[in-house]
């Protein structure tokens, strides 16, 4: 009886949220914008730029989709604890928890999502220079041709400003290249960029056919990436779906032992312990694995 409440609850909470949302009530936006506030005051400014950034990009979660995860987050975490112990009080406990972890995953999330769209505009860095390095046969004309035509995109393409600034500053392109090498730590760029440093320094009768070199390798380097993502993304499914088995895990148990004879069990204090260790543990683990999926985003 006592969880034909709870889900009832769960579903007036839903239906509640859901109502404010799509009709727009004033407690609703207060809310919202109560939320951004604080996110703005003491987020990251590193984090504040990438976020703007995904904004831009069209990849920012709607106010509907955070309201959505939340009350997944908050339904799905009150109706698991609550299979384990059987008290509304523990469920509402680990449904705010759950809902507090939900920055920390957009954080991930955004740094993914930035991640990734500054590899792709490091091909295009990248496979242009090469292109117009092969029609001009000088670094800095490259630059600016590149520059110039609009494929690139902030934060890069002012980097490739300031690059063509500082060789013409300098009258060398060392420093140019040291500067975008540091900033942008990948093989492709660090290799590329020797390539024009040997050709300017010492000369080359090959230079195109290094170039070519270069531009396939650059090639194949992007196609391997590409795959890594979707072998990544299709890993992360089942990762998601095997961590929530475990969770219901406690289900077999239930079945095994009976639900009476389970219940019994919580009297002891020992046995409430271990399964508040099982949950933290498989939400470490969980934790752990969207961790490793946004950060190791597989560019190189």
């Amino acid at each position: 009886m006592e969880l034909i409440v709870f889900l009832i609850i769960a579903f007036v909470v839903i239906f509640v949220i859901a109502y404010r949302n799509s009709s727009g009530e004033s407690v609703y936006k207060y809310i919202s914008k109560t939320a951004g506030n604080i996110y703005d005051k003491y987020a990251p400014y590193s984090f504040k730029e990438i976020r703007e950034k995904v904004k831009d990009l069209g990849q920012e979660y709607t106010t509907r989709q955070y309201t959505i995860q939340i009350v997944v987050f908050a339904v799905g975490a009150a109706v698991i604890t609550y299979l384990y112990f059987y008290s509304l009080i523990v469920s509402f406990i680990y449904a705010v928890i759950a809902v507090a972890v939900i920055p920390y995953l957009t954080y991930l999330r955004c740094k993914r999502v930035y991640s990734e769209f500054i590899f792709e505009q490091i091909q295009v860095y990248t496979t242009n220079v090469i292109m117009e390095f092969g029609t001009t046969q000088a670094f800095v004309k490259a630059l600016e041709g590149v520059y110039e035509s609009d494929v690139l995109e902030d934060p890069v393409k002012s980097d490739v400003k300031l690059m063509i600034d500082l060789a013409y500053d300098n009258g060398t392109i060392e420093e140019s290249i040291n500067f975008f090498n540091q900033k942008y730590d990948y093989y492709i760029v660090k290799n590329t960029h020797q390539l024009f440093l040997q050709i300017t320094n010492e000369g080359s009768k090959d230079s195109g056919d290094a170039l070519e070199n270069m531009s396939q390798d650059i090639d194949m380097l992007v196609e391997a990436v590409y795959r890594d993502r979707i072998d990544r993304a299709n890993f992360h499914k089942k990762f998601l779906q095997f961590g929530i088995i475990l969770y219901l895990m406690v289900m077999l148990v239930q079945f095994l032992l009976g639900v009476e004879s389970y219940i019994a069990l919580l009297d002891n204090l020992f046995v409430q312990l271990l399964l508040h260790a099982i949950i933290i543990i498989n939400t470490l683990f969980l934790l752990n694995g969207e961790k490793y999926y946004n950060e190791n985003v597989g560019a190189e």
